[in-house]
């Protein structure tokens, strides 16, 4: 071989196994990626201070009367109602998890394993219907049971979704009947 040859190939292997500056990439990018996690986190934080004057949630009555349905699926979040992107984080709604739901003449008790259980009195529901998404989570047309409440002063969207999406018609039916009963009752 001529000696530019072996020049060439003597600089290629040095390139290749430069580790101090590959180390040097991985560290940065490694302290990079913990920057971006961190920001995160301190934005879900800053979010659930502007969303501190929201009350507790309410806890689920002693007695509140026979199972009309329940429910097992995935509880995937609450928004500002109306507005499917602004995420509510205080007090754990913004928290994604398994749930089991059951609706009761007192209301919506929602359970959730790992996360706060929280109740929705049935004068506080304001409707149900299925929509595609809600913050973080996008399904087909239908896929979502959303229910709106009110919650002091405002008006929140909570997503869920069956695992066996099937039943999804069921509760939005047995949702809104029950609702306007109520609205009936309190006009009289």
């Amino acid at each position: 071989m001529t000696p530019v040859i072996l020049l060439a190939a003597e600089k290629e292997s040095a390139e290749v196994t430069d580790w101090a500056a590959r180390i040097g990439w991985l560290v940065g990018l490694a302290l990079f990626v913990a920057l971006v996690y961190w920001l995160m986190r301190e934005g879900w934080k800053w979010r659930g201070t502007l969303q501190s004057d929201l009350p507790a949630l309410p806890d689920a009555p002693d007695e509140p009367g026979p199972v009309r349905l329940s429910m097992s699926g995935r509880y995937h979040g609450s928004t500002t109602a109306g507005q499917w992107l602004d995420r509510i984080v205080a007090h754990g709604l913004g928290t994604r998890s398994r749930v089991e739901l059951t609706l009761t003449d007192a209301g919506l008790d929602v359970i959730r394993p790992g996360a706060t259980d929280f109740f929705v009195p049935a004068r506080a529901l304001r409707e149900a219907r299925l929509d595609k998404g809600i913050a973080g989570k996008v399904l087909t047309e239908g896929g979502l049971l959303v229910v709106t409440w009110e919650h002091g002063d405002r008006l929140l969207d909570s997503g869920f979704r069956s695992d066996r999406a099937a039943e999804h018609n069921e509760w939005v039916e047995a949702l809104n009947n029950m609702i306007n009963k109520t609205e009936t009752e309190g006009a009289r």
